[in-house]
C-alpha cells in the first residue's frame, strides 16, 4: 500500500513539473506609468517561439485596462524559449498604450487570453499555467 501511494505521489509530482509556468514579475515605472511583467519558465520538452499573455488590470478608480505581455514583437524577430529556459514577458510601449497610472493604483489582475506558439507557428502542445 505504501509503495502504491509513493508511486502516485511521484507521478503527480512529475506531471506538475511539465508544462510552461508563468508568474508575476517585477512591475517597473516608465515615465510615471506602471509597466507589469511576467516571468516564464519552460518546463516542457518543446521550444516556445512566441508567448503572449493578455492581463486585465483593475485600477483604483474602478477602470479596467488590458495589457499585452509578450516574449517578442509579434511580427518581428523571435526570441525562442528553449526547454528548461526562462524569459520575461514585457509590454511593448511603442506598440501599445501605457496604463497611465502608477503601480500603486493597480488593484487586481486576471488573465484574459494566452497565445503560445511553437516552431512553425503551431499551437504549443504543453499547457500554460499563469499566475498574474
Amino acid at each position: 500500500m505504501t509503495a502504491v501511494l509513493g508511486l502516485i505521489l511521484a507521478a503527480s509530482g512529475a506531471l506538475a513539473a511539465n508544462g510552461i509556468d508563468v508568474r508575476r514579475g517585477e512591475d517597473a515605472t516608465v515615465f510615471g506609468n506602471c509597466v507589469p511583467s511576467l516571468l516564464v519558465e519552460n518546463k516542457s520538452a518543446e521550444t516556445i517561439d512566441y508567448l503572449q499573455v493578455d492581463v486585465a488590470v483593475a485600477l483604483g478608480n474602478g477602470q479596467e485596462r488590458t495589457v499585452e505581455l509578450m516574449s517578442a514583437y509579434r511580427e518581428g524577430v523571435l526570441y525562442p524559449i528553449a526547454p528548461g529556459g526562462k524569459a520575461t514577458l514585457k509590454q511593448h510601449l511603442d506598440t501599445s498604450m501605457a496604463l497611465g497610472v502608477a503601480c500603486g493604483e493597480v488593484k487586481a489582475r486576471r488573465v484574459v487570453r494566452t497565445i503560445c506558439e511553437a516552431a512553425g507557428g503551431k499551437q504549443c502542445a504543453s499547457s500554460v499555467s499563469v499566475q498574474p
